[in-house]
C-alpha cells in the first residue's frame, strides 16, 4: 500500500514506519505541520507514487499531563490538526482510508465494576488532552459520510524511545543514571494507578490490520484486556538493575486527575482484523532500560 502518516518522527510514527516498511508498503511521512492546512493538503499531494491508499494520522499532543500546562497547544494540534487532515485528504486524496488516531483517555474514570471498557462506552474525559481527543473523534464522524475513516483508541504503550515524560521510560532513565552513578534513591508519582498496557510494535500492527481489514466508520480499541498495576511493572524493571534502588514519592509528578484503573476490550479489533499482542511486556521492558543505558553512559 501506498502509505501517508503524520507524525512520523514521534515514538509510536518511529515504530509505524518501521513496521510499514518491513511489510513492503512504500511509505511517505514528511515534516508537516498539521495546523496549517496548505501545507499539509501540500505534503500529501505532493507525496510520490501518486495518492496515498492510506493515511495514518499520529501526529499530536500525547502527553496527557502536559495537557494540563498547555492547553491550547493541546486543543490546536490534536483537534484542529485533525479538523486540517480530514479536510486535506478530501481535497487530494478522497479515496485514501483514514485511520485517525485517538485515545483511551476519552473513557475517563470508569468504575471497577464496569471493566473492562468497550467502544460502545460513554466518553466522560478527565484531561483536557483526553476532551481534545474526543473533539478530534467529532469531526473524523462528521466526515465519514463522505471519507473512509477509522478511529483507533490505544491504550497505554510501551517501548524504545518513548519520552521520560511518561512513567516507565522515567523508570528506566533514573535506573540507568543510578547505576552509572552508584545512587540508591529514585522518584516517582503515583504508582498505584492500574493500566492496560501493550507493547508500541503490536500497537503499530493494529493500526496497519486496521487499514487493511478493519471496516470504514468503525472504532476500535487496541489494548492489551490485561490490568496491571503501575507498582508491578516498576517492580519488574527494578528487578533488572545491577543496583539496589529505593523509590521515593515525587509529588511534582502527580496529576490533577488520575484514573485509578483503565482496562479495555479488544474483541472487536480481535474479531474483524485477527489482530492479538504477542510481545513479551518483560523483554520491552529490558529493551526500554537498555536503551536508556546507552543514553545515559552516552555508548
Amino acid at each position: 500500500m501506498r502509505a501517508f502518516v503524520t507524525g512520523g518522527s514521534g515514538f509510536v510514527g518511529l515504530h509505524l514506519l518501521a513496521h510499514l516498511k518491513a511489510c513492503g508498503d512504500d511509505v511517505h511521512a514528511p515534516l508537516a505541520d498539521v495546523t496549517n492546512l496548505d501545507a499539509l493538503t501540500q505534503a500529501i499531494s505532493e507525496s510520490a507514487g501518486g495518492a496515498p491508499d492510506v493515511i495514518y494520522h499520529l501526529a499530536g499532543q500525547a502527553d496527557v499531563g502536559r495537557s494540563w500546562n498547555d492547553v491550547s497547544l493541546t486543543w490546536s494540534v490534536n483537534t484542529l490538526g485533525t479538523v486540517n487532515l480530514l479536510e486535506a485528504a478530501r481535497q487530494v486524496a478522497p479515496q485514501a482510508r483514514i485511520i485517525v488516531i485517538s485515545s483511551a483517555e476519552v473513557y475517563g474514570h470508569v468504575p471497577p465494576n464496569e471493566l473492562p471498557i468497550t467502544e460502545e462506552r460513554v466518553l466522560q474525559p478527565s484531561s483536557p488532552y483526553g476532551a481534545s481527543k474526543i473533539a478530534a473523534e467529532t469531526a473524523a464522524r462528521f466526515s465519514q459520510a463522505r471519507q473512509r475513516v477509522i478511529i483507533a483508541r490505544p491504550f497505554n504503550h510501551l517501548g524504545p524511545g518513548q519520552a521520560p515524560g511518561f512513567i516507565l521510560p522515567a523508570v528506566a532513565k533514573q535506573i540507568a543514571t543510578a547505576e552509572r552513578d552508584a545512587t540508591s534513591v529514585i522518584r516517582l508519582g503515583n504508582l498505584e494507578a492500574r493500566r492496560d498496557m501493550t507493547s508500541v510494535g503490536d500497537v503499530v500492527r493494529a493500526y496497519r490490520l486496521m487499514a487493511e481489514h478493519g471496516h470504514d466508520g468503525a472504532t476500535y480499541n487496541v489494548c492489551s484486556d490485561v490490568a496491571v498495576s503501575m507498582r508491578e511493572l516498576v517492580d519488574r524493571m527494578l528487578a533488572l538493575s545491577t543496583v539496589s534502588l529505593t523509590v521515593e514519592l515525587d509529588e511534582t509528578r502527580l496529576r490533577p486527575s488520575d484514573i485509578a484503573i483503565q482496562l479495555g476490550s479488544s474483541a472487536r479489533l480481535r474479531a474483524d482484523t485477527g489482530w492479538a499482542p504477542t510481545a513479551d511486556l518483560d523483554e520491552v521492558l529490558r529493551s526500554v532500560l537498555d536503551e536508556w543505558r546507552k543514553k545515559v553512559t552516552g555508548q
